[in-house]
């Protein structure tokens, strides 16, 4: 097996990270501890999560008028939502964030997404990801290219869970790899010791290959050290009720236990409810509950430093203003992205609020978009990690700010 193969195949490093060694390998090198680093979570909600059940407008009419089925009732109805402003109200199975809320450590910002028409998933995720709507040959992704002005040169510095490296972390720079669910403390051959002992000794040079190998084994190292220690933390002896939640508290656990890890991504599907998404109850409901309990365990789990951690939450695009014939909803344009965060400026829903009526929608089907994506984006790089203006231009090229959001 060629060496390069044996490295993306033996899952201790990515394939961007193999591909840019040439020009781009360093040596890795701890970052000095520091209680107080910035942390910042990226949590992608892949299918279009339909917002307007998730923050609903509860008091336009136009809202129930369109969704005879699936509309979330008033506050003080049965399965009614949890009011929020006296304008918009939260899902009643995001129930357990209410306490963020009432903390002013949770915002919203509606009628908010990306300003390209695209209702291809695809399409759609890869321009907010890589940062620049409408370009299809950007290549790296703007948490990467963020990455590359912070980085200590330390190879945990950025970690995504998942089997792969999003597009959002794809790039010059390295990123680890944290499998999802139980595969996520699976040993690998690399892990025995006369084995990794043999590879050490083969990749022990200056070469670019050899200090990409070091980086790797470092990352792998040091990720299951600490997954070792978690393990042994048994919660009671009480597994958590769904992957997200595992996994959630896993990365909070390793942002815990290093303050060498500043950057992370998640990715959570199952949200392209065309059929049967349901109300107050159903499949919508169960996948917001869940994902709820597992933002919940983050912070949780995240403790202090929660004070110093961001938490952003968005999806490609929103679902359409009228329910479809099958009980569910379409690909839509507007939606709503969840700011959470010891520092936020929560218990507020933030941005122009479009309306409803039917002249007042995109296209005449969906939510308007009033602010841009990368609106909130720049709002958390500047407020929260202090990037400047020339950093700012560099993580979103294109972009020309539209509004100031004082999420922080």
């Amino acid at each position: 097996m060629k060496r390069r193969n044996f490295l993306l195949q033996a899952g201790i490093f990515s394939t961007s990270a193999i591909a840019a060694i040439g020009t781009n390998a360093i040596v890795a090198r701890s970052a000095s501890d520091n209680s107080n680093q910035k942390r910042l979570i990226v949590i992608f909600l892949r299918g279009a999560v339909d917002g307007l059940n998730v923050v609903v407008p509860y008091s336009e009419t136009a809202y129930y008028q369109a969704r005879p089925k699936i509309a979330i009732p008033q506050p003080g109805k049965e399965g009614g939502v949890l009011d929020l402003d006296g304008r918009f109200g939260l899902h009643p199975a995001l129930n357990s964030l209410m306490p963020l809320w009432q903390q002013s450590n949770l915002a919203f910002v509606h009628a908010c997404g990306s300003p390209d028409p695209t209702r291809s998933h695809f399409d759609a995720q890869y321009y907010m990801e890589s940062g620049i709507p409408g370009t299809k040959k950007t290549g790296d992704g703007w948490m990467n290219r963020l990455l590359g002005t912070i980085s200590n040169k330390t190879p945990i510095q950025a970690v995504s869970v998942g089997e792969t490296i999003p597009q959002i972390l794809h790039g010059r720079m390295s990123v680890a790899s944290l499998p999802s669910g139980q595969r996520g403390n699976n040993s690998l051959s690399l892990d025995r010791p006369q084995v990794g002992a043999a590879f050490d000794r083969l990749y022990s040079g200056n070469d670019s290959l050899s200090q990409t190998y070091q980086e790797g084994r470092m990352a792998r190292q040091a990720i299951m050290k600490d997954l070792d220690n978690e393990m042994k933390m048994a919660n009671n002896g009480a597994p958590l009720p769904d992957a997200f939640a595992r996994d959630a508290q896993r990365l909070a656990r390793l942002m815990v236990k290093d303050p060498k890890v500043e950057l992370g991504f998640m990715a959570v599907g199952g949200w392209d409810t065309h059929v049967n998404q349901g109300g107050s109850q159903g499949q919508l409901a169960q996948r917001l509950k869940k994902l709820a309990e597992g933002l919940a365990a983050m912070v949780q789990t995240l403790g202090p430093i929660y004070q110093n951690t961001a938490i952003v939450v968005m999806s490609e695009f929103g679902r359409t203003v009228q329910e479809n014939g099958n009980g569910g909803t379409d690909h839509g344009h507007g939606n709503v992205m969840w700011v959470l965060g010891g520092k936020v400026r929560g218990g507020k829903v933030y941005g122009e609020w479009p309306g409803l009526a039917t002249a007042q929608l995109y296209q005449n089907r969906d939510l308007a978009i009033a602010t841009d994506f990368r609106d909130v984006i720049s709002a958390v790089l500047e407020r929260h990690l202090q990037v400047d203006q020339k950093t700012l231009s560099h993580v979103l090229p294109s972009y020309t700010p539209t509004q100031k959001i004082a999420l922080i």
